[in-house]
């Protein structure tokens, strides 16, 4: 039996007229398939959450940082053995130069509190020959008494009985030397002021009758 030709049919997709309306016949489907095979578009990036900023470094910190590494035991030990090596060879060239010298005595705890009190006692002028004027160094002095506050702080509770006696009776009399020099300086300076500017009887000012600051009477 033959086949029916089918009937060529032509299918106007146009979606507008002439006039640019809309036909009413208009396929979607175009549109549809538009749509679907249409890019999806990218999501908007999130915003990532702000990293917390390193906290600052403390001055402790930062003053650690900088320091170098700490030597081990086994320098330590090392650098102890040539120093002392090197010690013992200058003492006997030391000994050839000069027969009949003493051995130098090992430094101690005593020594030490001992050359920290000489030096500061120095500083205040008590080297000075009958005669000579003093000479000075406030700031120094005020250093090497620091200095030993600092030997009494540290060694608290771990010194003996002599020890802590010796090294108090040295901050003692420091402070106390220190506090009749600073006043002395304070009185020299007073006395080669103007006369105008000089505090009157029994004040702190011209003619002012306050009382009188603390001092030391010897």
């Amino acid at each position: 039996m033959p086949e029916q030709t089918k009937p060529f049919v032509v299918t106007d997709r146009r979606k507008f007229t002439k006039d640019g309306e809309l036909r009413p016949d208009a396929d979607p489907s175009p549109e549809r398939e538009e749509r679907e095979s249409a890019p999806t578009p990218i999501a908007a990036a999130q915003p990532q959450p702000a990293q917390p900023e390193p906290a600052a470094a403390t001055p402790e910190k930062a003053a650690e940082s900088e320091l170098p590494p700490a030597p081990t035991a086994e320098e330590n030990d090392q650098a102890r053995r040539a120093y002392e090596m090197t010690a013992d060879r200058l003492d006997t060239a030391i000994r050839s130069a000069n027969p009949g010298m003493d051995h130098p005595p090992a430094m101690s705890f005593e020594q030490l509190v001992q050359s920290i009190y000489m030096t500061a006692m120095m500083q205040l002028g008590a080297a000075t020959h009958e005669g000579q004027q003093p000479q000075v160094d406030i700031l120094g002095a005020r250093q090497s008494i620091d200095m030993l506050a600092v030997l009494a702080e540290k060694t608290k509770g771990n010194l003996l009985t002599e020890e802590a006696r010796l090294l108090d009776s040295a901050l003692f009399e420091l402070r106390m030397a220190f506090l009749e020099i600073t006043q002395a300086l304070t009185r020299s300076a007073a006395a080669k002021a103007p006369a105008a500017a000089r505090p009157g009887p029994g004040g702190t000012g011209p003619g002012g009758t306050g009382p009188r600051g603390p001092g030391i009477v010897r």
